[in-house]
């Protein structure tokens, strides 16, 4: 395994290590991308603008035209993505089960019969989970997978700053450093198992929904007492509450029960699951996911 430091960086060093000539054979491939949502087109967008040539795919037509509208080049089906894509294909698709199709389908990305093949799974799956997959993905076909579970919500994406955390095979994640580097500002290594991209991210948010947990209610402590809410805020930014959440709690407390909340919250749940499994006690954790909505002051939608 690299030194961290080898995958870890920002905008201003990714092209420290590659000469000009190198740097153009780089900009000019063409790379797959499926799945061109709230976070993947913006993804996109920012891998088309970075100059690679992106051919992308998603299963709804009303993304398809807002993708072709932002100037990403549509396919006329996954096997397309798969045959016109130089070495990689990203998937952005929301679940191991969509992750599956898009693959292994009758007519996914493998029907294509790929030589050499990268699929870069960037949707967030539970750890085994994702081993699962890479297992079954490589013993389909002359094809790798990595994983690259990524953090920093559509803002991110569509800014570039995405935290990116990978793993997998050494040489596939160091060749898709540039593609990380076009749509985040710090990418992350994990080991050679795919699941480990995935158990960073729980990580991640497992202490992100802990603290949210915590702000929301020291925020409620000084409401009892009528302490003005930007003052506390602006104090646990110059003092020892000091965290992310509390340096974006404009953003973060608008988060709503079918959006980011839900998804954090299944984060937390499957953190919770795999705890359990694995007998690693996470007290905070659980109490954190029983209580998230409740802190935020949000309801969770009717079922």
């Amino acid at each position: 395994m690299p030194e961290r430091s080898a995958f870890t960086g920002n905008h201003d060093s990714r092209d420290q290590n590659t000469t000009p000539t190198e740097r153009h054979l780089i900009m000019s491939k063409r790379i797959g991308f499926v799945g061109l949502g709230t976070m993947g087109l913006p993804m996109a967008v920012n891998l088309n603008r970075a100059g690679f040539e992106v051919i992308g795919y998603d299963a709804f037509e009303g993304s398809r035209v807002k993708a072709k509208a932002a100037g990403i080049t549509i396919a006329a089906s996954l096997k397309d993505v798969a045959a016109q894509a130089e070495d990689t294909v990203i998937s952005m698709v929301r679940d191991y089960a969509q992750n599956l199709d898009v693959i292994l389908g009758e007519d996914g990305l493998l029907s294509a019969v790929p030589k050499g093949l990268t699929i870069i799974v960037m949707s967030t799956l539970d750890p085994d989970t994702m081993n699962e997959l890479g297992q079954k993905v490589e013993a389909a076909g002359d094809v790798k997978l990595i994983a690259a579970a990524v953090s920093g919500g559509a803002t991110g994406a569509q800014a570039g700053t995405l935290s990116i955390m990978a793993s997998g095979h050494e040489d596939r994640v160091t060749a898709a450093r540039p593609y990380f580097d076009a749509v985040g500002s710090n990418v992350f290594y994990y080991g050679a198992q795919p699941g480990n991209s995935q158990a960073a991210k729980l990580v991640n948010n497992l202490v992100l929904g802990i603290t949210m947990n915590a702000v929301a209610e020291g925020l409620t402590f000084g409401a009892h007492y009528s302490l003005p809410q930007d003052e506390l805020l602006n104090l646990f930014k110059a003092s020892t509450g000091d965290s992310w959440v509390a340096r974006n709690w404009d953003s973060v407390s608008e988060w709503t029960a079918d959006t980011a909340l839900a998804v954090l919250l299944k984060d937390l749940k499957a953190a919770h699951l795999k705890g359990l499994e694995h007998n690693i006690p996470m007290p905070f954790n659980a109490l954190s996911s029983t209580q998230l909505f409740h802190s935020m002051g949000k309801e969770p939608k009717a079922k």
